[in-house]
């Protein structure tokens, strides 16, 4: 017998299409993929000759359960340098990926029937995450017109006595908006000292191509700050990250880390103070030419017809509204990957509130975005 914590868990729905596409390949057909949000970039030299040079040092062993504290002191300098912030080494937290850090958060967070607001459409996996733990997610609908930002007001008629956290995600998976200044600091007014803690993914800050990004820790210390190097320096295999937690929690989070993980890998973290001291040039240069294709993208999607009211400045996606085409995207997507040869998400794997639009990924060569460009217009053509 199956668990219900499992048999209820939502399948990840791009990694459907992912996996039709894969196999459409098998059958010798050319695809272009734009679903999947995964640098397409080589990992930066300087992580590579750092990882090498620690397996040949002999750094193949358990760490702290934290992290190194190395790691953890070049992670406070970054924050400190980046968003002005002071954080002790103490209050991080690093892990094999910034998923096994968030089963951490929510194991200290949440009791059975506890709440986490979550804004609607969302990154797929955050309901899972909540309710497997025995919690409950929230939907807060956000919009087009706000460039699908979070309206205060609606996350105030929310908040019951079971609210533990309210999630924020900024660059956004999957619209690829930020949320401003303004609005988090009302977020962290609601959150205030004693309210519900702000849960912050800023996986994908440093892909900023207009305006600013900022940390929540800009305005409020009752966080939770969940980050990594999957996107920013193209680690996604080597699967490193880390969480800022109030200090409250860090001897229960220590816990649920020594039993459950263990330690993230020896080398890989050694290879992230690097990328966080020495990879800056890497970095400015994929954040140029993820620009690049932004703007390609955003124009070529607009000429045919779909809706961006509000273009995304951050992250590598354009969610689009495709409802004057169909308003089931799952079907929609499948179509086009069947027709066009072109792989996209639906908006559905994203919240209720995301039905009617398609995710874009522009993490891929401009060549291949061009030839998936000009494909789906045919497609829309015919």
């Amino acid at each position: 017998m199956i668990s219900s914590r499992v048999k209820d868990m939502t399948s990840f729905i791009v990694m459907d299409v992912l996996e039709r596409a894969n196999e459409m390949e098998r059958e010798g057909i050319n695809v272009i993929h734009l679903e999947v949000g995964e640098p397409d970039f080589d990992t930066p030299a300087c992580v590579k000759h750092a990882c090498c040079d620690a397996l040949e040092c002999g750094h193949t062993h358990y760490t702290h359960s934290m992290g190194m504290p190395e790691l953890r002191e070049a992670i406070c300098e970054y924050y400190n340098s980046t968003y002005g912030v002071s954080v002790d080494p103490d209050r991080v937290v690093v892990g094999s990926g910034t998923s096994p850090v968030m089963f951490s958060l929510f194991a200290v967070l949440l009791n059975a029937g506890d709440q986490v607001i979550i804004s609607d459409p969302h990154y797929a996996c955050y309901p899972n995450f909540i309710r497997f733990v025995g919690g409950e997610p929230v939907m807060v609908p956000v919009y087009e017109e706000d460039g699908f930002q979070y309206r205060p007001e609606a996350i105030r008629e929310k908040i019951t006595a079971k609210t533990r956290g309210i999630f924020i995600n900024s660059p956004s998976n999957p619209t690829g908006n930020l949320l401003s200044a303004d609005r988090m600091r009302a977020i962290a007014d609601i959150s205030g000292p004693e309210g519900p803690f702000i849960i912050s993914d800023e996986i994908y800050h440093g892909l900023v191509y207009e305006g600013k990004e900022h940390s929540i820790l800009e305005f409020t210390d009752n966080a939770f700050v969940l980050n990594g190097f999957s996107k920013l320096h193209a680690m996604t295999g080597l699967r490193l990250g880390y969480m800022i937690a109030p200090e409250a929690f860090i001897p229960s989070i220590r816990k649920v880390q020594q039993n459950f993980f263990i330690s993230a890998n020896a080398m890989v973290q050694l290879a992230g103070i690097a990328a966080l001291r020495d990879s800056g040039e890497d970095v400015a240069r994929m954040k140029a030419t993820y620009n690049k294709r932004r703007q390609y993208m955003i124009g070529r999607l607009k000429q045919m017809g779909f809706g961006i009211t509000v273009e995304p400045t951050g992250a590598f996606y354009v969610f689009v509204n495709a409802r004057h085409i169909s308003e089931d995207s799952y079907k929609l997507a499948f179509d086009i990957l069947e027709k066009a040869h072109v792989g996209v998400t639906p908006g559905i794997d994203f919240g209720q509130n995301g039905e009617g639009y398609l995710r874009f990924s522009y993490a891929n060569s401009l060549e291949n975005i061009a030839e998936g460009m000009d494909r789906l217009e045919k497609y829309l053509n015919r």
